[in-house]
């Protein structure tokens, strides 16, 4: 009869079979004076992290507040279990600062280095003439290489490839270093993938903008995207693998870690924007930046007959490449106590195309004024249509920059001046523009809004007529 195994056979199987139990053993073993306080997220992020291993998931984003175990859990236990389960395996793994990478490197190698790694895997040992800060060797010639945002990869290769965030805080706010690592990712890190076709990618960071390095690869598209803010805002069902869990809105993320006294403290000392991103994954609060979503009155359908003036507000751009800024006219209802927008028109056009439109919009709406910036494109385009049509285009030169002018008119929006429609197919695309300015990645339907409300806000006319669409 064979015989029972014993507690520590069986723990041993618990952690070479379970990774959320390495982790575990792994966070003991690093930090050996702290005290662990396990939730469900640790077990969610090992559940995805094995789906890796399976090669089930080869694109995979993780966004998660600061110190809730992501780079133990993605950058140091994952790596020495894997290595644990194929000492062949080649992992490359990044971040914002070498320091950072190299301590990630040391807390993995000590974790191989314990008695217990050694007992549940003794299959994987480390070479005595490869054992660095920066890299280790197994003797079966895999590896871990730790290196930084930025910096060369050339000649080291790697079935995965880890980023574990890879800008800091205040990073995120230049767009030269965020446009730096976004392509650093493309051009360098990326690449270094030892099979494209099996290979994986693990992305884990906080958010820090709308255009961080989450951002440009859900942009792109193909990637897998576990999401956990800190506070759930709606109800979330999470179902993956052997975890099933429903979040209500309102539910922290890990109460007994962090209250919501904590939260909210935190929320206070770093400022909602920042807050937004790093805690909540989402880079520009729920209730808006400079504009907010409350401010937004609702019109159930246009006031077809009651509307003084029809105005249409161009931002113009004239490439049509896919990375260039669009062209966006906001189309407005003028009434005697506000504004309602009438639609929003975003499209990329070469200057032929982009003329034709601004004709073609104004004959739609019976336009009285058309607001076109006069400078850049927006100047040869107001020569040309003078010249060619006898349309009533209005000339703006804008003398600040666009957080000045945006600021200037957010009391009219507070003031419950501009009406939106309850549905429209391009009301998604608006609002979400409208409140994550000014880290949204693009920003022509800002421009467009405040060129009109500043235009409004500043202009002396006599009372305008009364006309019907």
């Amino acid at each position: 009869m064979r015989a029972r195994p014993s507690d520590r056979e069986a723990f041993d199987a618990l952690l070479r079979h379970r990774l959320a139990a390495f982790t575990r053993k792994a966070f003991s073993t690093v930090d050996p004076g702290a005290e662990y306080k396990h939730n469900w997220h640790i077990d969610l992020i090992a559940e995805y992290l094995e789906a890796c291993s399976r090669r089930e998931i080869k694109r995979l984003i993780i966004n998660i507040p600061p110190r809730y175990l992501k780079s133990i859990s993605v950058t140091v236990a994952w790596p020495a279990w894997e290595l644990g389960h194929d000492p062949s395996s080649r992992i490359l793994a990044a971040s914002y600062a070498q320091i950072l990478s190299l301590k990630h490197s040391m807390d993995c190698r000590l974790t191989m280095q314990s008695d217990w790694y050694k007992r549940i895997f003794p299959a994987t040992q480390l070479t005595g003439d490869q054992n660095e800060k920066q890299k280790f060797v197994t003797t079966a010639r895999g590896h871990r290489f730790a290196t930084s945002v930025g910096a060369s990869t050339i000649g080291e290769g790697g079935r995965f490839l880890i980023v574990d965030d890879p800008l800091n805080a205040a990073q995120a706010v230049s767009d030269t270093e965020r446009t730096k690592a976004n392509t650093w990712f493309d051009q360098g890190f990326s690449t270094r993938l030892d099979d494209k076709e099996n290979g994986v990618i693990v992305v884990v960071m906080q958010r820090l903008h709308a255009n961080d390095l989450t951002g440009h690869l859900l942009a792109k598209g193909g990637w897998e995207h576990l999401c956990i803010p800190a506070i759930a805002e709606t109800k979330t069902f999470i179902d993956f693998g052997r975890i099933k869990i429903t979040r209500e809105p309102g539910d922290l993320l890990h109460p007994e870690r962090e209250s919501i006294e904590a939260i909210e403290r935190q929320k206070t000392a770093m400022g909602s924007y920042a807050f937004a991103g790093q805690y909540q994954q989402r880079p520009a609060p729920a209730e808006g930046g400079i504009f907010k979503a409350h401010w937004f009155k609702r019109y159930s359908e246009p006031a077809h007959g009651e509307y003084d003036q029809i105005v249409q507000s161009w931002d113009t751009a004239i490439k049509a490449a896919q990375l260039n800024d669009p062209s966006c006219c906001t189309t407005w209802g003028v009434r005697k106590d506000g504004f309602d927008l009438l639609q929003v028109l975003v499209k990329r056009l070469e200057y032929p195309d982009l003329k034709a439109l601004v004709v073609k919009q104004a004959d739609a709406f019976g336009a009285d004024a058309i607001l076109i910036e006069d400078k850049a494109s927006g100047q040869q385009l107001l020569q040309d249509l003078k010249r060619s049509t006898t349309l009533p285009l209005i000339g703006i030169l804008p003398d600040r920059d666009k957080i000045t002018r945006a600021s200037g008119v957010s009391a009219m929006v507070e003031a419950g001046k501009v009406s939106l429609p309850m549905q429209a197919a391009w009301l998604t695309d608006f609002e979400s523009e409208m409140l994550t300015f000014p880290n949204s990645p693009h920003d022509d339907q800002v421009d467009s809004l405040t060129q009109y409300l500043n235009w409004v806000r500043t202009r002396t006319t006599a009372t305008p007529r009364v006309r019907s669409l």
